[in-house]
């Protein structure tokens, strides 16, 4: 068992967190998070075991996961994909996060950068 590959991104206060689970049986290990949020699996099949409890779910889908209940991902599939995405809830502003392989081309990454003070 490995965990996910893990990249993260985060454009005006909605943060990402894209998890590749290159193969059957990698796990996300259980948690919790302060807020509901969203799930999106977008690749694949996932296991999810909430306070014990288990679902199967299968691609595309939207997985509800409540705040302070602690989950477990499990790929079912070689090559699944799923993404958390939630806003960024602290009140203060947040830089982005942006990986260059991110932006497609007609953007300018240059017009999206803060200054440098």
């Amino acid at each position: 068992m490995s965990q996910p590959v893990v990249h993260i991104g985060c454009v005006a206060n909605l943060y990402s967190r894209m998890m590749h689970f290159k193969q059957a049986g990698d796990t996300e290990l259980g948690h919790t998070h302060q807020f509901d949020h969203l799930t999106l699996l977008a690749k694949g099949k996932l296991k999810v075991t909430v306070d014990g409890q288990v679902s199967e779910f299968t691609a595309p889908h939207m997985i509800y996961i409540h705040k302070d209940k602690v989950h477990e991902l499990v790929a079912l599939t070689d090559d699944t994909v799923a993404y958390c995405i939630h806003a960024l809830r602290d009140g203060n502003g947040v830089d982005d996060i942006i990986d260059p392989s991110m932006i497609p081309a007609g953007v300018s990454a240059l017009s999206m950068a803060n200054a440098v003070v």
